[in-house]
């Protein structure tokens, strides 16, 4: 009976959803568009005889099935004040709770077609653009449907809180009020078949005073942030400084797995030929530097650099292997939008010209790869190629290395960086990370530690034959007790008070660090407490604050 007595209504707001969804492709103005042609079918509708409105619903039928992947299964709209009629008219639901489905954002196109993406991303994200996975717009959705005192527990994906999915979502409620009350921040999924890592976050449209805790991973905390972390006393984001660029670089991308050739071949190919050692070269990536104990390459890359194509020729092997597996993978690319791609394909898709330039004259730089749980820097020669999945520090001062494997470095990066896959490793941006980061002066203590540490780790490692992974494994273990791993870590301790005196920080050194194996919630890390690690990213969040308004006065 209800449903007979709604259908006029549910035809009517079919259509809007139907049309909408037709003209969603256009953006803002397609939702206008879309508006018109709803209102021009539902006069027809509600004024016309029994062919015109069966005409109406062809359109509907239309309109609802534009770009659906699964033809055989009708889209059927939820009008939910239509379904709960008591509940919207007061307002909307006290609470929703659920676990909505986790659907990445280029996924979503192809299981639900591109134009409900459009539509998704227009009305319900309201114009904000990014690829947020298909949760961010559940949150939304949900803090649509709650009234004005309304509470929602949802269970989502830890990208919820990264990159476009934060800004698609928790950005916009907390901008419009709404409060994230308590949130559990990143574990693993509890089926071991799911390669998950999920987080949860209670939000509020209003909390009265006398209830106002916020729990964060269990913790009590003054405020929960739209990254889900603590609230700290210092507001806002940090800016990029014109002091700390132009030293850190992501490596070269070569684009093209025809250009990598194994040890041994490249080792028979210049013993042949002594003039391919000009250029074939060691090419070390992510995997090299975090397992093998020495840090060094695997595998070996053909890099012809900017010469031409007649220079490049005159290696005839090598020419003619990159011609015939990397020349057919480029040429079908766009040429318009790639033209070096496709016109100079002999060439590294990005052979970071800069990043080259400035380590020119060095034996050695400090690398440390882009995605990685450790995050340990180290020192590798500068006679080979460093990868994409590397990221270069222009700088062989062995004070830069100390201050890159403190703890003040380390938690920026944790903060600032995105979070990649299953255990949470850390993905490193410079811009995001490095750039932002207020540089302490790079002291002689520091250097001599960086020294230090470069050598006595180099021996650690070649001794047990064990890669930085897993070195620092045992360095995060709270039942290892040798003699060396307890070396290594005292020499950390001092690099993180003599960074800490760099910066000025005598106070918190008299308080005391607090190093300790401290359970983080996804694993146990030896490094300083959370009360003096919360302090510290204050600190740096302050400094960035105050040398970007120095460069701004200063016109940079």
């Amino acid at each position: 009976e209800a449903e007979r007595q709604t259908e006029q209504a549910r035809v009517l707001a079919d259509l809007v959803v139907g049309a909408a969804l037709a003209h969603a492709k256009r953006g803002e103005a397609g939702l206008q568009a879309g508006s018109v042609a709803a209102s021009t079918e539902i006069e027809k509708y509600l004024k016309g005889g029994k062919a015109e409105r069966e005409d109406v619903l062809a359109t509907r039928d239309r309109w609802l099935a534009t770009d659906n992947p699964d033809a055989g299964t009708p889209r059927r709209p939820l009008h939910w004040p239509l379904v709960f009629p008591e509940i919207f008219e007061r307002g909307g639901f006290d609470a929703i709770i659920g676990n909505p489905p986790f659907l990445g954002a280029k996924k979503v196109g192809n299981a639900l077609g591109a134009d409900y993406r459009h539509l998704v991303v227009e009305w319900v994200g309201r114009g904000t653009k990014g690829n947020a996975d298909l949760v961010a717009y559940f949150v939304l959705r949900a803090c649509d449907l709650v009234n004005d005192r309304g509470h929602v527990g949802l269970v989502a994906t830890n990208s919820l809180a990264q990159g476009d999915a934060r800004e698609v979502s928790l950005d916009r409620i907390v901008a419009d009020g709404v409060v994230i009350r308590q949130a559990v921040k990143s574990k693993p999924w509890p089926s071991r078949s799911a390669a998950l890592e999920y987080c949860a976050v209670w939000i509020s449209r209003a909390i009265p005073e006398r209830a106002a805790q916020y729990v964060l991973d269990g913790v009590p905390v003054p405020g929960i942030t739209t990254s889900l972390d603590r609230q700290s006393r210092v507001v806002g984001k940090p800016h990029s400084l014109v002091a700390s660029k132009g030293i850190a670089f992501q490596g070269v991308i070569i684009l093209g797995q025809g250009f990598v050739v194994e040890p041994e071949e490249a080792t028979g190919l210049i013993e042949a030929d002594p003039r391919y050692r000009e250029v074939l070269r060691p090419y070390l990536g992510g995997q090299d530097l975090n397992f093998s104990p020495t840090a060094s390459a695997t595998r070996w890359v053909i890099d012809f650099g900017e010469r031409s194509e007649e220079e490049s020729r005159s290696y005839r092997e090598l020419w003619e292997r990159v011609e015939r597996l990397v020349r057919p993978e480029r040429v079908v690319k766009d040429a318009r939008r790639y033209p070096r791609m496709v016109h100079e394909w002999w060439k590294f898709w990005n052979p970071r010209q800069t990043l080259r330039k400035r380590i020119a004259g060095l034996s050695r730089v400090i690398v440390v790869a882009r995605v990685s749980n450790t995050l340990v820097p180290m020192m590798v020669p500068t006679d080979q190629v460093l990868s994409e999945q590397l990221i270069a520090f222009a700088t062989e001062d062995l004070a830069m290395l100390a201050f890159l494997s403190s703890t003040p470095h380390y938690w920026w990066a944790v903060v600032r960086s995105s979070k990649f896959g299953v255990g949470a490793a850390v993905r490193y941006t410079p811009s995001d990370v490095f750039e932002t980061l207020a540089l302490p002066e790079l002291t002689e203590e520091m250097r001599q530690l960086g020294d230090r540490l470069d050598t006595y780790r180099r021996d650690l490692m070649l001794a047990r034959q064990a890669g930085l992974t897993a070195t620092y494994n045992l360095v995060n273990d709270p039942t290892c007790r040798d003699v060396d791993i307890e070396e290594l870590r005292s020499i950390h301790r001092q690099i993180d008070e003599a960074v800490c005196r760099a910066y000025g920080w005598d106070d918190l050194l008299a308080q005391g660090l607090d190093h300790d194996f401290h359970d983080l919630g996804r694993e146990v890390r030896y490094t300083i407490g959370p009360t003096v690690r919360q302090e510290i990213l204050d600190r740096l969040l302050e400094l960035n604050h105050e040398r970007y308004a120095a460069e701004v006065a200063a016109g940079l």
